[in-house]
């Protein structure tokens, strides 16, 4: 065949598509890309034993973050290893933001900015309930709502309530009968990497500097330094709901993140409607909604938030 030939037919066949990684695929390479590294972790005997998500079940039912600061060469070659393989799948495209979402956020933060301030003594209580779901294995997730009482300062011992809603009963034996049906209370230790109230005050409200700080606090963490900044801005939410003016400046910061986008018709994990916003730099399931009328933070799809407030003792819940 004659390179006149070979052109025609070229121009016959329909072009490729672009290849596009999906989320799904995304997690299976991290997982076996993970796995390959932590078995061959015997070579590196300081390396300390990784928490399993089932045994260690964070504050509202995050995963543990994984370290490899020890392992710099490996993790090295790993992150080669995923930029290659990401770079190839799903191309080079810069995250676009939706000139609609920014004036969403701006408006959230509007509405976040004008409500009253809420006074809140050091011997207090920050008291967050909210629903959502643990998974332990592919057949065992359970649905669980949870209350927490955190000491302002961060200095006292707090507590947390989980109501497990759907999930099996009781068993003596069962290493996550702490899971099982029913309400269980476990005690909140103090810990010095936990962001307090008294934190969230000494913040900046200035949305750039904030911004900033949060980027510098978070360095090291996920996969990007955007979505490391907004797992953190999504932590930071209920808490700040107190605090008009951080509150506002969260949202006016998460707007300066590129890859923000509108979704019409949101609903959170109880299946309240409202509006929401999705970020290319998180996962699909991480959209944050809001009531589409007063613009209050309803949580996301994985997580609802029922209710944030004070409280003068741990266990009790906040007048009014």
């Amino acid at each position: 065949m004659n390179p006149e030939e070979r052109e025609e037919l070229a121009r016959l066949l329909p072009s490729p598509g672009e290849p596009v990684l999906t989320s799904d695929r995304h997690d299976l390479l991290k997982d076996l890309l993970m796995r390959e590294l932590t078995e061959r972790a015997p070579e590196h005997p300081e390396l300390p034993e990784l928490p399993d998500i089932a045994t260690a079940p964070g504050r509202r039912a995050r995963a543990p973050r994984r370290r490899f600061a020890v392992i710099a060469v490996p993790l090295a070659t790993a992150a080669a290893v995923v930029a290659a393989v990401l770079a190839g799948a799903v191309g080079t495209k810069t995250a676009t933001t939706d000139a609609d979402a920014v004036d969403l956020l701006n408006r959230i933060a509007e509405v976040a900015a004008a409500k009253k301030s809420v006074p809140v003594r050091g011997d207090q209580y920050i008291y967050v309930r909210t629903q959502g779901s643990m998974k332990f294995s592919e057949k065992d997730i359970r649905i669980l709502r949870e209350a927490s009482w955190t000491a302002v300062d961060g200095k006292g011992a707090g507590l947390r309530r989980v109501t497990v809603l759907v999930g099996p009963p009781f068993r003596p034996r069962d290493p996550f009968s702490s899971y099982s049906k029913g309400t269980h209370d476990m005690r909140l230790s103090p810990d010095p990497n936990v962001t307090t109230f008294r934190d969230l005050q000494a913040l900046p409200t200035d949305p750039d500097s904030l911004l900033e700080k949060i980027y510098a606090g978070t360095k090291g963490e996920g996969q990007t330094r955007e979505s490391a900044a907004l797992e953190k801005i999504g932590d930071m939410l209920p808490d700040a709901t107190l605090l008009p003016e951080l509150d506002a400046a969260l949202y006016r910061a998460a707007a300066k993140i590129p890859g923000v986008s509108v979704v019409t018709d949101a609903k959170d994990y109880t299946g309240r409607p409202g509006i929401g916003l999705s970020f290319k730099e998180r996962d699909g399931r991480t959209v944050w909604v809001f009531d589409k009328k007063s613009l209050d933070f309803l949580g996301s799809a994985d997580e609802a938030l029922l209710d944030v407030g004070v409280a003068d003792k741990a266990g009790e819940t906040p007048a009014g």
